[in-house]
């Protein structure tokens, strides 16, 4: 099948799959933004995205893709080193204009992946996994979402603190990998002349900023709160 033998085929879907991904990262910070305006207004957000069937579906496209992203990425770095073969031991100087999240796109995916286990378990199984099983998983109401990461961020002591730090870290390794991933995405669905490399590059930081900021606003938000109490 073309999409997996062919080089360019591999490339497309880990453009679209990694496309399809920011936008809903951009979805979902603009819903989290609502947490430092109205938890009353993300709480109504959050039961429209309870256990509705559209939500659950959603759901499942989104961890679909995030699965063939992944795949697909482990696939091509596996492709690429048999490629190189003993050249890849050899020691050469940075290429110039080489962009370090460029080499280390992997590396910084499979921090993103670790992180998003976490993230997980803090939220998504407290949430929406809560409510379709009807499983008590936290103290809190399955919709009260606002109560929830009002704690986890801001209400835990410590822990919050660390917490709030470690998604810090994560966002910026998740800024890096979409930082370069955007716009070589936007470079395989042809936007690849000299005229538009300098613009898609500067697309691609925009969007990936846009992608990661309102989440960082979110922790900074509770992380200053937190603070704050104790």
């Amino acid at each position: 099948m073309w999409l997996k033998d062919s080089s360019i085929g591999r490339k497309l879907v880990m453009s679209l799959s990694g496309l399809f991904l920011v936008l809903f990262l951009l979805f979902h910070g603009c819903m989290n933004l609502a947490l430092v305006f109205s938890e009353k207004a993300y709480n109504t957000i959050c039961s429209l995205l309870g256990a509705n069937w559209y939500a659950i579906i959603g759901s499942l496209v989104i961890a679909l893709f995030v699965l063939i992203h992944f795949c697909y990425a482990f696939y091509l770095t596996i492709q690429n080193l048999r490629a190189r073969g003993n050249d890849r031991y050899a020691m050469t100087a940075r290429q110039e204009g080489v962009q370090w999240a460029s080499k280390n796109m992997l590396v910084l995916g499979i921090c993103v992946i670790g992180f998003l286990v976490l993230h997980l378990a803090n939220f998504w199984f407290k949430m929406q996994f809560a409510e379709l099983t009807g499983i008590e998983t936290s103290a809190f109401d399955p919709q009260d979402g606002a109560g929830l990461v009002k704690f986890m961020f801001a209400g835990n002591g410590a822990w919050s603190i660390v917490l709030c730090l470690l998604y810090l870290v994560w966002l910026a390794a998740l800024w890096l990998h979409l930082s370069h991933g955007v716009w070589s995405a936007l470079q395989t669905l042809g936007w690849s002349s000299l005229i538009w490399l300098k613009r898609i590059q500067v697309i691609g930081l925009i969007l990936a900023t846009l992608a990661v900021l309102p989440f960082v606003i979110v922790v900074v938000y509770y992380l200053g709160m937190g603070v704050g109490m104790m």
